[in-house]
């Protein structure tokens, strides 16, 4: 909303510093900056008022170290993340952006079926909160409106501009090319493609057209793969968000790294001149993703200032599942869903450490009468946990792990 009214004060008034709202990189700071403040200076608040309401977390022993002193702590605290995000974006995004709207039903879509979770188990007293069909069918049903809407709508496009008239941009101050792109494009010859194309890593031609996974298909039955595509992104990285939020910290801590990461992605691939020097696709008006993501960074490490061990509030399912699904849109709106193993490494190895334990149990079970198991407890951090490593220590370790899978993403910008 700001970014109308300056846009508004800069053309009618001429007004001196208005016209700094038309920088993405601004923005983009404001709105981590506000995200940030809203999170430490109301977050005390709203534990405070979890606290009046009882609304604590009921903790199963498990037989971890610590555990149980956990018992009443606050949980909801993704209420809060929520509005750290919504708001600045409010302030400071343009609204009208496709992918912005996109991401907004998605933190609002996500938050209301962790909310109703987290309702269910607290004051229902059932400790299984929202079956889990339902959930599915709520991130099924946020697949197909993010899928059908990236497919079909008229604004997500892939431009490709005719090297010849890079030329012609040679003198432009590239730091406003994003942020002044109806100039850019006068001097620049390019055509519009709807396209379903997405990136993969690690190679030189580094571009999967979702139409040709299935040739037999005919090609305006497309969107069925690619929806199905979204819907299995959705779910999964949600899900394994959710996994993931099993100590103090580690949610929050890594979900604000792979955040980080897609900005910089977003901010890449919205620019023609770095789009064109990386030799990646790029992607008119993805800049204003920028902004949302820099609020969920801000979001993440205004949480930690309370969910740090030890921890004095947790975000429960309306916080993780909100945070998967907005990273999975994220993903997907920059087209780099094949990177989510490797951008979302630590959601991905504590999903298989739940998968593989349930399987070989299972195998075991049934082959020899007993069930055995891989792992001492699974997720994963439980079994570090079971191996009496401070939780404290895990979580660091697991942020440096996820440093690692961030900057191993980046480089694969040139390592093909």
């Amino acid at each position: 909303m700001l970014y109308y009214l300056f846009d508004y004060l800069d053309k009618q008034f001429d007004l001196m510093g208005a016209g700094v709202f038309k920088y993405i990189s601004f923005r983009a700071g404001m709105a981590a900056f506000f995200s940030l403040l809203i999170t430490i200076t109301f977050g005390k608040t709203l534990i405070n008022f979890l606290r009046r309401k009882q609304v604590g977390e009921s903790i199963r022993d498990l037989g971890l170290e610590g555990q149980l002193q956990k018992k009443g702590t606050p949980t909801m605290g993704g209420l809060i993340i929520i509005a750290a995000i919504l708001v600045p974006t409010l302030l400071f995004a343009r609204l009208d952006n496709i992918y912005v709207i996109l991401l907004i039903v998605a933190t609002v879509w996500l938050g209301a079926i962790g909310f109703l979770d987290d309702y269910i188990k607290i004051f229902k007293k059932d400790k299984e909160g929202l079956a889990g069909r339902f959930k599915i069918v709520g991130q099924v049903g946020l697949g197909l409106i993010v899928g059908l809407t990236l497919y079909f709508n008229d604004e997500v496009v892939v431009r490709e501009v005719q090297p010849d008239s890079l030329a012609n941009i040679s003198a432009l101050d590239f730091t406003q090319a994003d942020e002044q792109e109806q100039e850019t494009e006068t001097l620049l010859k390019y055509r519009d493609v709807k396209s379903t194309s997405t990136t993969i890593p690690f190679f030189k031609n580094n571009e999967l057209d979702y139409k040709n996974i299935l040739p037999f298909l005919p090609a305006d039955l497309t969107w069925i793969t690619y929806t199905l595509v979204v819907i299995v992104v959705v779910t999964a990285v949600s899900n394994g968000a959710n996994i993931t939020d099993g100590i103090d910290g580690l949610a929050a801590g890594t979900s604000g790294i792979i955040a980080l990461t897609l900005a910089i992605f977003a901010y890449l691939s919205g620019r023609v001149d770095f789009s064109n020097y990386l030799n990646i696709m790029y992607i008119p008006n993805l800049s204003e993703v920028v902004i949302f993501s820099t609020a969920l960074v801000g979001a993440c490490l205004g949480f930690l200032w309370y969910n740090a061990y030890p921890a004095q509030v947790f975000m429960g399912d309306t916080g993780s599942l909100t945070i998967g699904g907005i990273i999975a849109v994220l993903a997907l709106a920059v087209r780099k869903e094949l990177l989510i193993p490797l951008i979302c490494g630590v959601f991905l190895i504590e999903n298989l450490s739940v998968i593989l334990q349930v399987a070989y149990f299972k195998y075991t079970k049934k082959k020899y009468g007993e069930g055995r198991r891989i792992f001492l407890m699974s997720p994963l951090h439980h079994h570090y946990q079971k191996k009496n490593i401070h939780e404290a220590k895990i979580v660091t370790r697991f942020w440096i792990v996820g440093i690692l899978l961030a900057i191993l993403s980046l480089a694969t910008l040139k390592l093909r």
